[in-house]
C-alpha cells in the first residue's frame, strides 16, 4: 500500500469526520456536506477496498498455512506419543513378567529353604540320638564302674 493512498479505515474515519463536522440545517437533524468531498472519500474507499481485501486474503492464507502446519505438528506429536505409550506398555509388560518370575524364584527358594531346614533338623536329631545312645552306653559303663568300685570299697572295709 502506498503512502499516498489512505487505508480503508482512514477513509471511513474521514467520512465520519466529514459528516460529524458538517454544518447542521436549522431545525433539522440533516447536515450540509460537500458532495465532491464525500464522493472523493467514497472513491478512495473503493480504491482501498481491493488492497484491504487482498491483504485480508493474504492474512487468511497465512493463517491457513500456519493452521495446517500446526495440525501436522500436532498429528506428529500425537503419533510419537502413541508410539511411546505402546513402548511403555510393552516395557510394563516385561516388568510385570519379570516381577512374576522373581516372585516364583523367591517362592521356590523359600520352599527349598524350608526343605533344607527340615533335612538339617532331621540330621541333627539323628546325630543327637546317636550321641544319646553313645552317652547312654558311657553312662552305663560309668555306672557299672562305679558299682564295682563301690563293691570293692564295701569289701575292703
Amino acid at each position: 500500500m502506498s503512502d499516498e493512498q489512505p487505508g480503508l479505515t482512514g477513509v471511513l474515519d474521514a467520512l465520519a469526520e466529514a459528516v460529524a463536522n458538517a454544518r447542521a440545517m436549522p431545525m433539522s437533524s440533516s447536515v450540509l456536506v460537500s458532495r465532491a468531498e464525500l464522493l472523493e472519500l467514497v472513491e478512495q474507499a473503493r480504491e482501498a477496498l481491493p488492497t484491504q481485501i487482498a491483504r485480508a486474503e493474504r492474512v487468511l492464507a497465512e493463517a491457513d498455512v500456519a493452521r495446517a502446519a500446526a495440525r501436522e505438528e500436532g498429528e506428529r506429536i500425537e503419533a510419537a506419543a502413541r508410539r511411546r505409550a505402546e513402548e511403555l506398555v510393552g516395557e510394563q509388560s516385561v516388568v510385570e513378567q519379570a516381577g512374576q518370575r522373581a516372585a516364583e524364584i523367591v517362592r521356590a527358594a523359600e520352599e527349598r529353604a524350608v526343605e533344607l531346614r527340615r533335612e538339617a533338623d532331621d540330621y541333627c536329631d539323628r546325630r543327637l540320638a546317636d550321641f544319646e545312645i553313645d552317652l547312654g552306653k558311657v553312662l552305663a559303663q560309668v555306672q557299672a564302674g562305679r558299682a564295682k568300685l563301690a563293691q570293692r570299697l564295701d569289701g575292703a572295709v
